[in-house]
């Protein structure tokens, strides 16, 4: 098994849900984790609770994964001893709306555009480069399986998914002569801020989408993240699609 004591983890969106319970996940393992997201406030916090209970050492920024030259700053100005990321977690990224693609807005579409896909490769492509100078490094993208079916009204959400495992797919193609990893973690339904934000807090509907089903946690997902980043260096999870015992597919669903 790989282990995980120093290694230096990049969590992108790692205020709350997956990305949250991933640092702590990795920080029980003894990492070092760089803790990216917009809400600092939250990320400090994170970081006072993970320095008291594991004693990690955590570099926190307010990031916007959507701006390219902030990102590419923020990579470029990375302290030494933070420079060498053993492990990026590409785990910023939301939906908007649940509506028919002519009804739909064009704002919530730019905004799941930037972010899921844009996001994801201004953040790959400044963090690469320093693993393929080192040869060594493992990329690990938090899809879903919006990224392998699509549903009712979820279309531009789901492309967006569809472009992240393609993008996770050909990496591994560009990598393959290198010992960087690739991974996909694909989560069905998993209770999260995902539901609220889709629906703008709408507290009601986010709670309908899990009624009568136990969902996947974020814990769930981050003790496959581990999983995977923990597996002998030869072995590559290359795809882990994870459901709720009770979810067959995006559409089928039985709720008690």
């Amino acid at each position: 098994m790989t282990n995980l004591k120093n290694k230096i983890v990049f969590i992108t969106g790692a205020s709350s849900g997956i990305g949250l319970s991933s640092a702590r996940a990795f920080a029980k393992k003894g990492a070092k984790l760089i803790l990216a997201a917009r809400r600092i406030e939250r990320l400090n916090t994170l970081a006072k609770e993970l320095k008291k209970n594991y004693k990690t050492e955590a570099l926190v920024v307010k990031l916007d994964v959507t701006t390219k030259s902030k990102v590419s700053s923020f990579i470029n100005k990375l302290p030494l001893k933070w420079k060498s990321i053993d492990i990026l977690l590409n785990n910023a990224g939301l939906s908007r709306g649940l509506d028919k693609l002519h009804e739909g807005s064009i704002k919530d579409w730019d905004e799941m555009i930037n972010t899921n896909i844009k996001g994801l490769l201004y953040v790959s492509r400044a963090v690469i480069p320093l693993m393929v100078k080192r040869n060594s490094g493992h990329i690990i993208n938090i899809g879903s399986i919006a990224g392998h079916e699509v549903y009712p009204k979820g279309n531009v959400y789901c492309a967006t998914k569809h472009a992240v495992d393609a993008i996770t797919k050909g990496l591994r193609m560009d990598l393959v002569d290198t010992n960087i990893r690739v991974t996909t973690i694909d989560p069905g339904m998993a209770e999260t801020e995902f539901s609220k934000v889709r629906f703008r807090g709408n507290v009601n509907k986010a709670k309908a989408v899990y009624t009568g089903i136990k969902p996947l946690t974020p814990e769930d997902v981050a003790d496959s993240i581990i999983y995977s980043a923990t597996r002998p260096e030869n072995v590559v999870i290359a795809e882990m699609i994870l459901l709720p015992n009770k979810q067959a597919s995006s559409m089928v669903v039985h709720r008690n």
